[in-house]
């Protein structure tokens, strides 16, 4: 019998793919993804025929449009990648998909570009979170808005990346007031 070889893409995708599960079981840790631009390789990980994207970047745009997902209008997207968090980039997530009660699981997954220290400390608690955990990724107060108007299991999940660290926020973490 013959078996296909494993392709280092192969490789390259399963190891992003498993850096981002690990960074939504365990919320605000950290977790190492392959060297290479971390949004496509996320995009790379994630997208495929059946799945949908919006990104407001054209050059990412166009590179994400090769694994075969449909590119749409934020309302539409299963995934939004924002290189940069921009007041442009804040107005269209608050067009993404939170979910219905029904089907909370087609809301959207958020992946933000953001440097992951040096912002004001936030802390959170929920499932994968041992008490409380601190973040202080730059991320403007406007996003923690928008987050907390959806109440579990409504909301996003979101990836943050800072070069080759991601860090995970799912939906059923909460922002704790100090």
């Amino acid at each position: 019998m013959t078996v296909p070889p494993y392709t280092a893409e192969e490789a390259q995708a399963r190891e992003t793919f498993l850096a981002l599960m690990w960074s939504l079981s365990y919320p605000t840790r950290p977790h190492t993804l392959p060297s290479g631009d971390a949004l496509l390789l996320i995009g790379h990980a994630l997208l495929d025929l059946e799945t949908s994207f919006y990104t407001p970047d054209l050059v990412l745009m166009q590179a994400l449009r090769r694994t075969g997902a449909r590119a749409v209008h934020p309302q539409a997207a299963a995934y939004h990648f924002y290189p940069q968090l921009d007041d442009a980039a804040l107005r269209t997530i608050s067009e993404a998909s939170i979910g219905v009660l029904s089907f909370p699981d087609e809301a959207a997954t958020l992946i933000i570009a953001a440097p992951l220290t040096g912002g004001p400390v936030c802390h959170l608690r929920g499932p994968g979170i041992l008490g409380r955990a601190a973040l202080s990724a730059q991320l403007p107060p406007a996003f923690w808005q928008r987050r907390s108007k959806a109440r579990f299991p409504l909301g996003w999940d979101v990836f943050l990346v800072d070069g080759s660290q991601v860090v995970g926020l799912p939906r059923s973490a909460q922002v704790v007031e100090e």
